[in-house]
């Protein structure tokens, strides 16, 4: 039993887990932000490439991962007001906006790959560095989990505590409920919808920005096409699973990058399945986890249909 524990290598498969989980949660609370105030957000894998993709070629020109970092959360944000724009202000199928944003990321950031980035012969920027706090670093099991990660990783733990105070403890969240739930009693009440909406759907674009530059300034210091490989679309139905709240995001997140890094870890294992088949397994738990979940999970009554003030 212990030959088995010590091969299984738990803590290592824990410590896989909570970094596979960091875009996922990233943008999954990104999404719990914008369809709290009734704003469906598809765009959420658009946005997360365009985070990557931007915060890459900052932190390439100036050779600062942070300043690239900075660059992630701030296209995310201002990608996210373009379908703030479509969805509040033109009134466009929320779906729709979001599957066009999608689009334009994965052609856009295509093409400046291939005309700008893939042909130069240039040393990428590097990764940002790993941090290990001090004591807590070395507490065994929890050390190597928790307190050995970079920086992305550690925002994504604070910030799912940040934004279930935000939403559940603020007046900034009171309000996001109340235009998710009935836009036009809100709006009786002396509350912006609009701006409300504007405000949290720029909020979810900044945290799929900051879960992009994960891609390309953590995990391999490079931007290549489509790197972000549907997390998005992952992160919402982690979002649908968690019932639409930060803890329940973080948790069906972990779900889900538990059997990515448990694929790809089996043959570590000796079980000889073949990576293209263990590399679905997040996709198939995906659509499993959706089919099971989507009746049961109640989203806010007003997501995805228009408000305009009368």
């Amino acid at each position: 039993m212990n030959e088995f524990l010590q091969r299984a290598d738990l803590v290592g498969l824990a410590a896989a887990t909570l970094l596979a989980s960091t875009p996922l949660v990233l943008a999954a609370l990104g999404g719990v932000m914008s369809e709290r105030s009734g704003v469906v957000n598809i765009a959420l894998e658009g946005i997360m490439l365009t985070g990557a993709f931007m915060g890459y070629v900052a932190a390439l020109a100036t050779h600062n991962l942070w300043f690239g970092v900075g660059v992630a959360i701030l296209s995310g944000a201002l990608i996210a007001g373009l379908h703030a724009v479509l969805a509040i202000e033109f009134l466009v199928d929320q779906i729709v906006s979001g599957t066009v944003i999608n689009i334009l990321a994965v052609g856009i950031t295509g093409v400046y790959y291939r005309t700008f980035i893939q042909q130069q012969n240039v040393a990428g920027p590097g990764t940002l560095p790993v941090w290990k706090i001090p004591f807590l670093a070395n507490l065994p099991v929890l050390g190597p989990i928790f307190f050995q990660n970079q920086f992305v990783t550690y925002a994504m733990v604070v910030l799912v505590v940040c934004v279930h105070l935000l939403l559940f403890r603020s007046v900034w969240g009171l309000r996001t409920r109340a235009c998710g739930e009935h836009p036009l009693a809100a709006e009786t009440a002396g509350i912006s919808v609009r701006f409300m909406r504007y405000g949290n759907v720029m909020l979810s674009g900044a945290l799929g920005g900051l879960g992009g530059a994960y891609f390309s300034l953590q995990q391999v210091g490079n931007f290549l096409p489509n790197m972000t490989g549907g997390k998005g679309f992952i992160a919402l139905a982690a979002m649908i699973f968690g019932k639409w709240t930060p803890f329940g995001a973080f948790l069906a997140s972990l779900l889900f990058a538990a059997s990515d890094a448990l694929g790809s870890r089996l043959q570590f294992y000796g079980i000889n399945i073949p990576y293209q088949i263990t590399s679905t397994l997040p996709y198939v738990l995906t659509i499993i986890v959706v089919a099971g979940a989507v009746g049961r999970a109640i989203a806010p009554a007003a997501v995805g249909r228009p408000y305009k003030k009368s």
